[in-house]
């Protein structure tokens, strides 16, 4: 590389593709916020890249992308090739390009990060992908052989999606059973389509059908199907089942109207964004919060600080709430959410309030929410994980008015009266028990059965999810004895 190439940094800022304005977006403009590189854009945030010797970008990504090399391909213009290489290490590159929090990952770990900015990233893998879909690219996958060997994947979120992706490459034939009627998981119904287009999920499928996946949707393991049916009929399964179980802090007043778990409310409102307002087969738990109240002119409190709470605020602004508010219990440094997320929220008018602890929910004599019962906090030592405490304020308790609470404490996985009946071994905490000295990585104490994503590790990232579905693929393939494509092969 040429010296003049070394030093583009010095002459070439960071840029953002440029964003929906902030008038629209507060609007109920549902728009992805951030809109596409052009070729020229593309290059020259590649171009910034110094090609480190040792790049931590790569290995602060989970999947432990090819950064620089793709980078390195997308300022020759070489896309297709570019998109290719994303594809040898990450089942789902154009949804991690969107929703991964890439401020925490490989930009947050990019040499240029203090004082240049970091490369952009997470846009340029973006424009790859998006653009070698539009020339036409696809998997090739004519060298491949078919085995014979069928496995079925139950769940089409990320985790599921990443296995069966690798399954196909090594020649196992992969069905996937989804209770949703689309694929995707919360990829589709959970994240909003300011953050991810679902068009960018239906092309997706496309390619994966192309590939020869399977799909049977609306089918629920457990109810329309046993899991002793798939044993029978498949060589081996993948659970990928997400974390839903709602949790909800125990709070006094939380039954009361207008108290929303933020899954359901993602989950109604992204599926009244995309034009089906119907609920389709509710998931158990949840048939009494399918009615989303109207936020127009209310106020709205979000408890939590995570990147679901940053998706409930930023959601109830373009609902047109008039006034939105998030609590979080610690300060703004220990929220657990991106901070790209929240600097979003923040100038589409969301308010926060750090060190709050809720207390509970108000309501009046009809048991309708009039507000959030807080008390303030400070940071006391560390936890068992390292995270500070956040300590009560004797005498610091306030109300935060609110008509609509939304509360965002997070999910956790949970593990079914049909795994347990199986024998499949679960932990206190609902994850399922996969891996260990004795057993494959991802598999589970029944042998013919693995698993991988959050309902092994609990709630965390797509990418997360997408890197253990296309590794426990691997352990699969060699359970069956079948040749798989490694899960990290050597950079082009």
């Amino acid at each position: 590389m040429s010296r003049k190439q070394v030093f583009q940094f010095l002459d070439l800022p960071r840029e953002m593709p440029r964003r929906i304005p902030l008038e629209l977006r507060t609007a109920g403009d549902w728009g992805e916020l951030y809109g596409k590189f052009g070729q020229a854009e593309a290059s020259h945030q590649s171009g910034r890249c110094l090609d480190c010797g040792n790049p931590y970008c790569s290995w602060k990504c989970p999947v432990h992308n090819a950064i620089p090399q793709w980078l390195q391909l997308v300022q020759e213009n070489r896309i297709l090739e570019a998109a290719e290489l994303c594809h040898s290490t990450n089942p789902l590159p154009e949804v991690c390009g969107r929703v991964c929090p890439q401020d925490r990952l490989c930009e947050g770990s990019c040499t240029l990060n203090d004082g240049f900015g970091a490369v952009t990233i997470g846009a340029v893998e973006k424009y790859i992908v998006d653009t070698a879909f539009a020339q036409g690219w696809r998997p090739d996958l004519s060298e491949v052989v078919a085995t014979g060997r069928r496995v079925a994947v139950v769940g089409a979120g990320p985790a599921g999606i990443g296995c069966a992706d690798r399954l196909a490459r090594a020649g196992i034939h992969a069905v996937v059973y989804d209770r949703y009627e689309q694929i995707g998981g919360l990829l589709q119904f959970g994240i909003p389509t300011f953050k991810l287009d679902k068009a960018v999920i239906a092309k997706r499928r496309e390619v994966l059908e192309g590939m020869g996946i399977e799909f049977r949707l609306g089918v629920e393991v457990g109810r329309d199907v046993t899991i002793e049916q798939l044993l029978e009929e498949y060589d081996a399964v993948f659970l990928g089942t997400g974390a839903y179980r709602y949790t909800d802090g125990g709070l006094p007043g939380q039954d009361g109207e207008g108290v929303l778990p933020a899954l359901p409310f993602l989950v109604q409102n992204g599926r009244i964004v995309a034009g089906n307002d119907t609920w389709g087969r509710p998931i158990a738990g949840w048939e009494d919060k399918i009615k989303l109240p109207d936020l127009a002119g209310k106020r709205v409190v979000v408890l939590g600080g995570g990147d679901t709470g940053m998706d409930c605020v930023r959601s109830a602004i373009r609902l047109g709430a008039g006034k939105v508010t998030c609590a979080y219990r610690r300060d703004e440094a220990s929220m657990p959410g991106s901070a790209r997320e929240v600097g979003n929220a923040r100038e589409e008018g969301v308010r926060f309030l750090f060190n709050r602890q809720p207390l509970a929910i108000e309501t009046d004599a009809d048991n309708r929410v009039t507000g959030v019962r807080v008390i303030e906090t400070m940071l006391g030592e560390p936890d068992a994980r390292g995270r500070r405490n956040a300590v009560p304020i004797e005498g610091s308790e306030s109300v935060i008015e609110a008509d609509v609470v939304v509360i965002a404490f997070g999910f956790s996985p949970e593990v079914p009266e049909w795994m347990s009946a199986l024998g499949i071994e679960g932990t206190p905490n609902g994850r399922i028990v996969a891996g260990g000295s004795d057993r494959l990585p991802y598999q589970t104490t029944h042998p013919r059965v693995f698993a991988g994503g959050d309902a092994v590790r609990g709630a965390d990232l797509v990418v997360t999810a997408v890197a253990e579905g296309r590794d426990a693929a691997q352990s699969i393939a060699e359970l069956l004895a079948v040749q798989a494509q490694p899960a990290e092969p050597a950079a082009a």
